[in-house]
C-alpha cells in the first residue's frame, strides 16, 4: 500500500503562487494515475487535477484550468501541483491520490491510496 505526503501548502494572498508536492513511499508514481483533490469546509472533496500513468496527459478542473500545472518527477518519485494566480475560493486541504482505475481519473473512487492533506489559504 501506498503512503502519500503532501507538503507546500500554507498562507497566501489573491493572485499569489503555491507549489504543492506529493511524495510517495511504496508506489512508482510513474505506473499510477496521480491526482489532486481538494475540501473546503461544508463542502464535498472535489477533483482539481490528474496525471495519467500510461502517456503523461493532464486532465484539469474548469475552476483551476490555465492556473494549475500538475506535474510528475520519476526521478524523485514525486508529483507536483503548481498553483498561480490564487483566489480565495482556492481555499481548502489539498490532497494527493494515486489509483490504477482504467475507467478515469477525475472521481474519487478512481483512487486507492490518499495523503493526510495540506492546508492551503488564500486571503483577499
Amino acid at each position: 500500500q501506498a503512503q502519500l505526503v503532501e507538503t507546500g501548502g500554507g498562507l497566501v494572498q489573491a493572485g499569489g503562487s503555491l507549489r504543492l508536492s506529493c511524495s510517495a513511499s511504496g508506489r512508482n508514481v510513474s505506473y499510477y494515475n496521480m491526482g489532486w483533490f481538494r475540501q473546503a469546509p461544508g463542502r464535498e472533496r472535489e477533483f482539481v487535477a490528474a496525471i495519467r500513468s500510461e502517456d503523461g496527459t493532464a486532465h484539469y478542473a474548469d475552476s483551476v484550468k490555465g492556473r494549475f500545472t500538475i506535474s510528475r518527477d520519476n526521478a524523485k518519485n514525486t508529483v507536483s501541483l503548481r498553483m498561480n494566480n490564487l483566489k480565495p475560493e482556492d481555499t481548502a486541504v489539498y490532497y494527493c491520490a494515486s489509483g490504477a482505475s482504467p475507467w478515469g481519473v477525475v472521481r474519487r473512487s478512481n483512487y486507492d491510496d490518499w495523503g493526510q492533506g495540506t492546508q492551503v489559504t488564500v486571503s483577499s
